[in-house]
């Protein structure tokens, strides 16, 4: 067999020295530039056929090939479920169902906070994190820079979570008036969307506005110190503003917003793991059926977790409508409008075909619980 692999060896240099006189007659200057990329693949070749001929040779050696496939499956099975996500779905992370869900199995969870929605897709799309939960705009964006992502679950529609929010004495009274003003907001989030659905439903371009592009932590200083005119929000920031800052609500997202966010990972997360994802989506579709009726309760852990009153998390927890939802049609549709919208508007690079990101109706099928 050796011999037999340097035979096809001294096969492919001698093809690569009649590439190497066609170039020298061509183009000595460029042979020689290319020239150590040509060994550097030489050595590949090299490289992969011993490889392949050891593979080869423990295959034909083993007494049930299929063994080893079964072997590599259960090798690439997660043991570790890195989850990233925001302060907004940080019950999940409290409550411990996923531990105490996937520890039987031999999975741990590891919990990574993010400040939006953007931050953390970035995170998945580099391989730190395998699960988050993000608005309807961040996955676009994302997309849009060429990160590999899968939609597994919608999330209900909040509307009322989201507002635009101006100083209490500001004179600017409705949407119209934003015209020319200074607007706060993380760029590529949920509150960027309502921003540019409420000014294209005010007959405003978003050219005539000045974005602010700030995330939450550094938006909030800003507006109160009137470095920006007004500030789009999202649950518990918004409720917290409206209450420390006396904050007036310009127009908050009813009527407006269609979509509540997504549950994301990674196409080679969920293709080896879909068992753990059905286990994951199965336990957020419990605790998020627990909440609707028990909405006191959630205030009262968010509070004290998130280090905001008591008044204030309750003001945030009404305004939230609890559940997840299928990926289905009409949400892909929803959704290739906001990519549309954001492509119009030249706030994206490129088209986005939303497709890229969504399994088939088989996929979801075997790990989507019953909704």
């Amino acid at each position: 067999m050796v011999s037999h692999i340097f035979r096809r060896l001294i096969a492919k240099w001698m093809s690569l020295m009649e590439i190497k006189n066609l170039f020298n007659n061509q183009n000595k200057l460029f042979f020689c530039s290319c020239l150590p990329i040509a060994g550097a693949f030489v050595t590949g070749v090299c490289l992969s056929l011993l490889f392949a001929a050891c593979s080869s040779t423990s295959t034909v050696n083993s007494p049930n090939p299929s063994a080893t496939s079964v072997a590599n499956s259960a090798s690439s099975k997660a043991t570790l479920v890195r989850f990233g996500y925001q302060k907004s779905n940080i019950l999940l992370k409290n409550k411990g169902v996923l531990e105490k869900r996937l520890s039987p199995d031999g999975i741990s969870v590891e919990w990574v906070e993010f400040p939006a929605g953007p931050q953390l897709l970035e995170a998945m799309n580099v391989g730190s994190i395998d699960f988050g939960h993000v608005g309807e705009s961040p996955p676009i964006f994302a997309q849009a820079a060429g990160a590999s992502l899968t939609y597994v679950a919608g999330i209900a529609s909040s509307p009322a979570a989201w507002a635009i929010l101006v100083p209490q004495n500001s004179p600017i009274q409705k949407v119209s008036d934003l015209k020319g003003k200074k607007i706060a907001f993380q760029k590529g989030s949920s509150a960027h969307l309502l921003l540019v659905q409420a000014l294209e439903k005010a007959g405003v371009k978003y050219s005539e506005v000045e974005p602010k592009y700030l995330p939450p932590a550094d938006a909030r200083p800003a507006f109160v110190k009137g470095s920006v005119d007004a500030w789009v929000i999202w649950d518990p920031f918004y409720a917290a503003a409206e209450e420390a800052t006396k904050a007036r609500v310009l127009i908050d997202g009813t009527g407006i917003n269609k979509q509540g966010g997504y549950y994301l990972t990674t196409r080679k997360f969920v293709t080896e793991n879909p068992q753990t994802v059905k286990a994951i989506l199965e336990e957020i579709q419990q605790l998020e059926e627990w909440a609707k009726q028990h909405r006191e309760e959630v205030a009262k852990t968010l509070s004290s977790v998130v280090g905001i009153d008591i008044e204030t998390m309750r003001k945030a927890t009404n305004r939230r409508t609890f559940g997840i939802v299928p990926i289905n049609d009409e949400l892909i549709d929803l959704q290739q409008q906001v990519a549309n919208t954001y492509y119009q508007l030249k706030l994206i690079p490129k088209e986005v075909n939303v497709r890229d990101g969504v399994l088939t109706k088989e996929q979801y099928a075997a790990f989507s619980p019953k909704i």
